[in-house]
């Protein structure tokens, strides 16, 4: 099984300002529809909705083990913190969430010191535990998902650059 987990800072220097609210509102979207946030992502299609806070997509990515192949994923939305991926069909099972972190309350800090953490917990279909197939594997996928980690902040910074230059 491969286990990675990474976060970033929500708010950095020069790029626009983002409150827990705008990361949820981008998390939401990118559940919704990932084309914009995951630019290793080539389909991306909601299949079957069982509430509000649960539905199924289909996908498919470009790169990694699968080329090309489709996975579903079942989607719970955990408001107004967690988003949980659980990989139900394909050549990947496993689970990948996405949490904010920090700024709610004094405890956990300002504001400010917003994070947005992507782990995930997979199983490669024909590949053995511990491997250097596995290790292979999880060094591209480590890869391919801290720049979706990435292009996520910078997807949900060019949606607040754009609602605040509307508003103005």
């Amino acid at each position: 099984m491969i286990f990675v987990t990474h976060q970033l800072p929500v708010n950095v220097p020069g790029e626009p300002h983002l409150d827990r609210g705008a990361v949820w509102d981008g998390l939401v979207l990118k559940a919704g529809n990932a084309l914009p946030f995951v630019p290793s992502m080539t389909f991306c299609e909601v299949t079957q909705r069982y509430g509000d806070t649960v539905f199924d997509r289909d996908i498919a990515l470009s790169s990694g083990q699968g080329r090309g192949a489709r996975f579903t994923e079942r989607i719970t939305l955990e408001k107004p913190h967690r988003v949980t991926f659980t990989r139900i069909a394909g050549p990947v099972l496993g689970t990948i969430v996405n949490e904010i972190e920090g700024g709610a309350n004094e405890i956990e800090g300002p504001e400010d010191d917003l994070k947005l953490r992507f782990s995930f917990a997979l199983v490669v279909t024909g590949v053995g535990g511990g491997s250097a197939a596995e290790q292979e594997y999880a060094d591209s996928m480590t890869g391919d998902y801290l720049k979706a980690v990435a292009a996520t902040l910078n997807a949900m910074r060019r949606l607040a650059e754009n609602k605040n230059a509307g508003s103005a």
